[in-house]
């Protein structure tokens, strides 16, 4: 069947567009030439993609941390810190709350307060890039040496967008399923894939005027229990509706689920079958790289044992031969860390990445016999989704998520099924306790009733959801299997 491109034509992009910079008076101030310009003007060691580019090359693993508060000048002097005092590769801008939902007055208030209040503390939990506007994005772009990306979680992303690639943001986090299925309730799959096709394409007309944006599906989704095969497969939609609008950039992610050899061929899986999907439909002039994020589920709140955790993330990543690795904290149990705790945590992670930078794990029996498992795995659903959606990418996924052909655990959106449920194996393998409707060849899910069956005996209990609610809690109370006790 042949494909049916969704690319945005110029008139509806400019048709939106005018609708969008209008929605707050900071988009009066964008100008895509203005931003073409101040991009261009940036040095390479300072634009993500390129950095990107040489570490994958050069089969280095980047280190970056999440960071963001609500004053200019403070979200300023953190990311200075991070990176003189936490040796960041990379840098982000965490955006807050009240932008992600598009409340923007909310988040202009909390401005004002902490400002007449001089507060110490933020009130809010991320940097109100939108609020700020185009000239204190480029301030944040100019204070740092290092590339620096925005990371959030908004359904409708648009206008944020617009001001932060004219600031001189050069990577972009999200994408219109990990952006709305794990975040959002009752926004449609629609609705955020056709926000999100804006997103993407604007990233395009940078790239046709010569200034590439690195472009980030967000890779961990609901971050607890996911199988591969799930996150995996959302990467390669998302990866493949930014492709089809332009972008040329594209990190996909993963979340860490434990087990080391899972964990290996998990990136290595992504990476084959993102590349293998994009060359399918002729985007054969993307270049792909891969983020693997430290362990996204509950966290012990005792710091040593925390650095355990990110101390065995960073090691996965390393060794699984990732791009770059998103970094916890050692006060990650307990809410929004110091800038000193941010930066021990990178500290942590560089010295384990430093150590292991010569060592990357073969395929190992083990190792194979998982990505084996893994691709057989995305296959199916991503395959699945592109046959009801007649090779319609936009169609794919909706029907996709309407069928429960894709299924994301604990998930709060309406039009996710929620049907499937994971478990851990013997192993510490993330496996399906319940398929749903994961659209699984009769092998595959005898492949994963053996394996419960397995934890089953040595565990002296039946395969029930009990073994679920022990696992989701084992990490925090120091077990990567939650044990009967």
């Amino acid at each position: 069947m042949a494909y049916k491109s969704n690319k945005l034509s110029m008139d509806e992009f400019n048709k939106i567009r005018k609708e969008v910079l209008a929605s707050w008076p900071t988009g009066k101030d964008v100008d895509i030439q203005s931003g073409i310009d101040f991009h261009k003007s940036l040095p390479e060691h300072r634009v993500f993609a390129k950095k990107l580019e040489k570490a994958k090359n050069e089969g280095v693993t980047l280190i970056q941390p999440r960071a963001g508060v609500a004053m200019l000048d403070k979200h300023i002097k953190l990311l200075q810190y991070l990176e003189k005092y936490g040796e960041a590769d990379l840098l982000p801008s965490t955006i807050d709350s009240y932008t992600r939902q598009n409340r923007y007055q909310e988040a202009e208030d909390a401005i004002k307060e902490e400002r007449e209040k001089n507060l110490e503390r933020s009130l809010l939990n991320g940097f109100p890039a939108l609020n700020w506007g185009v000239e204190a994005c480029r301030k944040v772009i100019d204070s740092v040496n290092v590339p620096v990306q925005v990371r959030h979680g908004t359904p409708d992303a648009r206008l944020l967008t617009e001001i932060c690639y004219a600031g001189g943001f050069t990577s972009y986090e999200g994408g219109g399923i990990s952006y709305n299925v794990p975040y959002a309730k009752s926004v449609t799959l629609e609705r955020t894939l056709t926000d999100w096709i804006y997103v993407d394409r604007l990233t395009g007309l940078y790239e046709e005027a010569g200034v590439t944006i690195n472009r980030e599906p967000y890779g961990p989704l609901t971050g607890t229990l996911v199988p591969p095969c799930i996150s995996n497969a959302v990467a390669v939609f998302e990866a493949l509706l930014a492709a089809e609008q332009g972008c040329k950039s594209i990190t996909v992610g993963y979340g860490q689920c434990g087990n080391l050899y899972q964990d290996i061929a998990a990136i290595r899986s992504l990476m084959k079958m993102t590349e293998e999907y994009l060359h399918k439909y002729g985007f054969n002039d993307v270049v792909v790289t891969s983020v693997f994020h430290q362990w996204m589920g509950g966290f012990p709140q005792d710091e040593a044992k925390a650095f355990g955790v990110i101390s065995w993330g960073a090691a996965t990543a390393a060794l699984a031969g990732a791009t770059k690795v998103i970094v916890k904290t050692p006060h990650e149990a307990m809410g929004i860390p110091t800038m000193e705790a941010n930066a021990q945590g990178l500290r942590a992670t560089k010295q384990v990445c430093s150590m292991l930078d010569c060592e990357v794990m073969a395929n190992t029996a083990e190792i194979q016999a998982e990505i084996d498992v893994i691709d057989a795995e995305t296959k199916c659903i991503v395959d699945s989704c592109l046959e009801i959606g007649k090779d319609n990418f936009f169609d794919a996924v909706v029907a996709g998520f309407e069928a429960g052909l894709i299924d994301v655990p604990f998930a709060p959106s309406k039009y996710n099924k929620g049907a499937a449920l994971p478990a851990r194996d013997n192993t510490g393998c993330i496996r399906f306790l319940d398929f749903g409707n994961l659209p699984f060849t009769e092998e595959i899910k005898n492949f994963h009733r053996a394996k419960m069956e397995e934890r089953a005996k040595f565990e002296g209990r039946p395969v029930s959801f009990k073994m679920v609610i022990d696992d989701v809690y084992a990490i925090s109370r120091g077990k990567l299997i939650g044990r009967p006790e």
